[in-house]
C-alpha cells in the first residue's frame, strides 16, 4: 500500500507552549520567514527550541503547518522541524559520514574549503563545527528550522556568509525559522520579526530600520 501523501507543511504554530518558567507561549511563523527570538541569559531560549523540537517535556501544541507534533514520531518530527544547537553533535571520526550528500556548493559559499568533507572530525575549529552543523541541516531538507545561536563561534566576515546564505536558503525553501539572536545588529539584518522573552512570556519588538 502506497504512503500516504505528505501534508503541506508551511508555517510554525505554538499555542499555550509551556516549559520550564515559560507559560503559555503563542506564535506563528509563516513560510519562509525569520523570526529571531533574544532574551537574557537563562531566560528559556534554548529549553523552547527543544520543546519545539519535542526533545524536553513540555505542555502545549507545536503545528508544522497542517500536522500536530504528536501526531508523527519524534524522530520524523525532529527531521521536519530541524534544530540546530550551538554545540553540534558529531559521532563518527569524520566529516564526511554525518552528510547525507556532499554537495561542494555550500563548502564554497560558506568560506570552508573542498576538502572538508574528508577532515577527522577531531581537527575542526568551532567555527567549522558551526557552519558545517548548519550545511548538514539544510542538506536533509528540512520544512522548519530553529537555529540556537547559529552564528555564535564565527567572525565577522563568517558571520556574514553564513547570514547571507541562510537567508537565501530560508527564502528559497520557505522555511518558516525561528533564529535565537542576541546582537541588534544581526537581527536588524536577517529578521522579519523579533520576540523577546520577557519574565515567563514572549513580547514583540519593533523592527530597528
Amino acid at each position: 500500500m502506497a504512503e500516504p501523501a505528505e501534508p503541506n507543511l508551511t508555517s510554525l504554530a505554538l499555542n499555550n507552549l509551556s516549559i520550564g518558567n515559560l507559560e503559555n507561549i503563542d506564535l506563528d511563523v509563516g513560510a519562509g520567514e525569520i523570526v529571531c527570538l533574544s532574551g537574557t541569559s537563562g531566560s528559556g531560549k534554548s529549553r523552547l527550541l527543544r520543546a519545539i523540537a519535542d526533545l524536553d517535556l513540555h505542555s502545549g501544541t507545536v503545528r508544522l503547518g497542517a500536522i500536530g507534533q504528536s501526531d508523527m514520531p519524534g524522530h520524523r518530527w525532529r527531521s521536519k522541524v530541524m534544530l540546530v544547537p550551538a554545540e553540534s553533535a558529531w559521532w563518527h571520526d569524520t566529516v564526511g559520514e554525518h552528510f547525507p550528500e556532499r554537495s561542494q556548493e555550500p563548502l564554497q559559499q560558506l568560506g570552508l574549503e573542498a576538502g572538508a568533507f574528508g577532515w577527522p572530525v577531531s581537527r575542526l575549529s568551532s567555527g567549522e563545527k558551526q557552519r558545517l552543523a548548519l550545511i548538514r541541516a539544510l542538506l536533509r531538507r528540512p520544512a522548519a528550522l530553529l537555529l540556537d545561536e547559529p552564528t555564535a563561534n564565527l567572525d565577522k566576515d563568517s558571520t556574514e556568509r553564513v547570514e547571507t546564505w541562510l537567508r537565501d536558503n530560508i527564502r528559497q525553501q520557505q522555511l518558516p525559522t525561528l533564529w535565537v539572536a542576541h546582537h541588534e545588529d544581526q537581527i536588524a539584518r536577517v529578521a522579519d520579526r523579533h520576540v523577546h522573552i520577557v519574565d515567563t512570556g514572549i513580547e514583540e519588538q519593533a523592527m530597528t530600520p
